[in-house]
């Protein structure tokens, strides 16, 4: 397919299958809800990965639609892995002893335990090793049972567990 191809000839240009495309791309980002200065930056990668494939793309206007709905899938995995990585640190940096005094540490170790209390017990026992006790992935993953590859993801599954009891809650701990 050639996006410059002359009007006259049966394949559509480059802005005939964007201008076809276009309330249907709204939609996809609508329904992801992307922030709009997120959005336009997912399109033109979208429309970048689409240029460089043109030749083999058999239907430019469904594959549009598609690889902007896989890009915004993709935006909220990292988007909400930042997010873990945040509570991941904000954890550890909570739990730190020479940060807080001793009365606010004390503090903090209640509202966590209480938050930790709703969780599963393999969740709590997975955040208690490794954020309680300081133990690596591999001892984690010896005490819990779990494989020693797939602790990480058990792990942040379980952070996704904690935020989530942060958000309903409505806690905040202090700093």
């Amino acid at each position: 397919m050639n996006p410059l191809a002359h009007p006259d000839s049966a394949e559509p240009s480059l802005e005939e299958i964007l201008g076809r495309a276009e309330p249907k791309l709204k939609k996809v980002l609508s329904r992801y809800r992307i922030p709009a200065q997120d959005a336009e930056d997912i399109l033109q990668d979208t429309f970048l990965i689409m240029v460089s494939k043109l030749g083999s793309i058999r239907n430019p206007e469904a594959w549009l639609v598609g690889t902007l709905a896989y890009r915004c899938i993709i935006y909220w995995r990292r988007h909400r892995s930042r997010l873990l990585d945040l509570v991941d640190s904000t954890i550890l940096e909570l739990l730190a002893e020479a940060e807080a005094p001793p009365q606010e540490q004390s503090e903090l170790r209640c509202d966590l335990d209480s938050l930790l209390s709703c969780l599963p017990i393999r969740c709590r026992s997975v955040l208690r090793l490794r954020y309680g006790f300081g133990c690596t992935t591999a001892e984690v993953a010896e005490k819990t049972g779990y494989c020693k590859s797939s602790i990480r993801k058990v792990t942040r599954r379980c952070l996704a567990a904690l935020t989530e009891q942060l958000v309903t809650t409505g806690s905040r701990p202090q700093a």
